[in-house]
């Protein structure tokens, strides 16, 4: 009762700061962007979801106050928090499925192919544009799509699905910030884009607990 309450709460609490999205950064915002994952983690806890999961949504929400504040350092600092949670997922996943990784390649191999092509895209399309990035986000590629390989290793459903919302929310955050124009007027539904396939992700996530 008390988790299905947390939950919900949290997902009520995104809904809230949807609005709030466009706006510019400041305590409050940052402070509603934040409780949602922070639901979800305790949430997964009350679940008895396991440490990798309670670990890898609590630094999630850390990553969501770090994003919502302007600047590199803050950005440095929400990316490092999110590659974490994304290595703490794939632990996470690997423990339900009792499976290595590469086991992707055998339960779900048109899927696991496609990962690893979608990733190596990256070069392409975002990489290059990324500046004094390239490296840090070249291993961000790499942790979020061992996230989605991880979830492969368990019979497509609910576990993949969420790491799949994640990583669109995360291909289009990367499109806005590195690929978009500043007053590109399309900017500001990016933003609802990017919030809403996040938190439907994570969700997905926390319902594997």
């Amino acid at each position: 009762m008390t988790a299905n309450l947390l939950a919900w709460t949290g997902i009520l609490m995104a809904m809230v700061y949807l609005p709030m999205s466009e706006e510019r950064a400041d305590w409050l915002r940052s402070v509603v962007k934040t409780l949602p994952l922070l639901l979800f983690a305790y949430a997964a806890w009350h679940f008895g979801g396991g440490p990798f999961l309670v670990a890898g949504l609590f630094l999630s929400a850390l990553g969501d106050m770090a994003l919502s504040r302007e600047g590199e350092q803050p950005f440095l600092f929400g990316l490092a928090a999110f590659a974490l949670a994304h290595l703490l997922y794939i632990l996470h996943f690997l423990g339900l499925s009792d499976s290595p990784v590469w086991e992707a390649f055998v339960a779900n191999a048109p899927m696991a192919i496609f990962l690893v092509a979608y990733a190596a895209l990256a070069e392409i399309w975002l990489i290059p544009y990324t500046r004094h990035l390239k490296w840090a986000v070249r291993v961000y590629v790499v942790l979020i799509t061992g996230m989605g390989l991880a979830a492969l290793t368990m019979p497509m459903g609910v576990p993949f699905l969420g790491a799949a919302f994640f990583i669109l929310s995360d291909t289009l955050l990367a499109f806005q910030l590195f690929r978009m124009d500043e007053d590109n007027p399309l900017s500001g539904r990016m933003v609802w884009a990017i919030w809403i396939a996040y938190v439907a992700g994570q969700a997905l996530i926390l319902s594997t607990a």
